[in-house]
């Protein structure tokens, strides 16, 4: 086990010589999707549902957006801090109700992994999209309106943030 262990210091060493990367808790995290991803396949089997051949266009648009949305909530919403505190460690707010935080780095690789697993919304679409797929297919009524009420929550903040740049323009337009 020590000839183990020393040749995987030697590959974090080679790998980045002047960074801790945390190798081992990208590796749970890997085994953890894997697992997470094989047990949906096997929930969906285990089932008898059928997996569609080709996924309608518009199931594709509304988990893209969907997607997107639980994504950045999960990853930057200020409301969702509490599940990121473990891991992460605020900074500042960073507008529109969206905080910016780093990562926790206490020694542990798992701990770490998760810290910029959970603070990185393009990390976690992964994650989501493979929810929400599986969800497509083992409850799709269910998850087509969840899917629904964050499309609708990801229009809506398009939205406001568009009014506020022409609530902008228009007060730079009075003092003209």
């Amino acid at each position: 086990m020590t000839d183990l262990n020393e040749k995987v210091a030697r590959l974090r060493r080679a790998y980045a010589p002047h960074e801790h990367r945390p190798l081992g808790g990208y590796l749970v995290a890997m085994g953890t999707y894997t697992g997470v991803a094989a047990a949906i396949a096997a929930v969906v089997k285990g089932t008898g549902r059928q997996v569609p051949e080709r996924p309608a266009p518009s199931d594709v648009v509304l988990l893209s957006i969907a997607t997107h949305k639980l994504s950045r909530l999960l990853a930057k919403d200020a409301v969702t801090s509490p599940l990121r505190a473990p891991f992460t460690r605020y900074e500042r707010p960073i507008g529109s109700g969206e905080v910016m935080e780093e990562v926790r780095d206490s020694g542990s690789p798992t701990r770490h992994a998760i810290g910029e697993l959970l603070s990185c919304p393009f990390c976690l679409a992964v994650w989501v999209a493979t929810g929400l797929t599986g969800g497509l297919v083992l409850a799709p009524r269910l998850t087509r309106l969840v899917a629904t009420a964050l499309t609708a929550v990801a229009a809506s903040d398009f939205l406001q943030m568009a009014y506020a740049v022409a609530q902008q323009a228009a007060e730079g337009d009075d003092e003209d």
